[in-house]
């Protein structure tokens, strides 16, 4: 066997393993996806095998190679504005539900990735501002969280290359939210950044540290997770809602047959759901 290569065994551990750590379940003829994310980790620890790798993943005390392994898995490509819609309904029909409101208006983007959803729904806002002076007098907070320590550095960070930047984003809003940063890339201007707060969580844990919100994006995130765990995030999620709250899912993504708390909004285009 291969090197690169897990046999039934091992790759049936590692989907256990992924399961129980992350709530990702991986299908049963996946391993090719585990070979191209996983094997330049075996470059970096200088380990000789894809199925050593797995086998030391799987020690508790191997943490630093578990937390590398869970963000290689869990590392999704992302892009600005994504579907486009929902930050067209934030704008035309959410925001204006909250703009004279006497406290802060909180956003949460679940699974940020490299950050592209949560500066999006800042850059939404500051258009919606710009278009309505005087709106949200108490500011609007954007919470960006993700499961792995290294995305959110990047979020941090806040540079991006000509490559990132191609996905989603027009000319018009690079130029407004951006500036000159290092080593060739663009930098998100301090107004957007300055609107936006990174923290680490695994959705499978508790929500209770994370306040609570007004409108809460979920996009792309359950088509990953198993019935019931897609039925517990989304459990956790509204006990987080805000009365009338507002919950963005992914295009291809539903809550049929998984919670009934939540009244789907059928706008033009897209769906919202809102806490019932």
């Amino acid at each position: 066997m291969s090197a690169r290569q897990l046999d039934e065994k091992s790759y049936h551990e590692f989907r256990t393993f992924l399961e129980q750590q992350c709530g990702i379940v991986l299908g049963e003829n996946k391993q090719y996806l585990v070979k191209s994310r996983l094997a330049p980790l075996m470059v970096k620890f200088e380990i000789a095998s894809l199925g050593e790798l797995v086998s030391k993943t799987l020690s508790p005390v191997e943490r630093q190679l578990r937390a590398a392994v869970i963000d290689a898995m869990t590392t999704n490509e992302t892009l600005w504005f994504r579907d486009d819609y929902p930050f067209k309904l934030l704008k035309s029909r959410l925001l204006p539900d909250f703009a004279n409101r006497k406290t802060p208006v909180k956003i949460w983007s679940a699974a940020s990735s490299s950050g592209q959803e949560p500066y999006s729904i800042a850059m939404s806002v500051l258009e919606y501002q710009q278009a309505n002076p005087g709106a949200f007098p108490r500011g609007v907070q954007v919470i960006g969280t993700d499961i792995s320590t290294t995305m959110l550095e990047h979020c941090k960070y806040g540079h991006y290359d000509s490559l990132a930047l191609a996905r989603g984003l027009s000319a018009e809003r690079k130029r407004q939210f951006f500036e000159q940063g290092d080593n060739g890339m663009l930098r998100v201007k301090q107004n957007v950044k300055s609107m936006v707060n990174f923290r680490p969580l695994n959705l499978l844990n508790s929500y209770s540290l994370m306040g609570r919100f007004d409108i809460v994006f979920c996009r792309n995130v359950l088509i990953y997770f198993a019935p019931e765990i897609k039925a517990q995030i989304i459990s956790q999620i509204h006990g987080v809602l805000n009365n009338e709250g507002y919950l963005f899912l992914g295009a291809s993504e539903s809550l049929s047959g998984i919670n009934q708390d939540f009244d789907m909004l059928r706008c033009n285009p897209g769906i919202v759901y809102q806490k019932n």
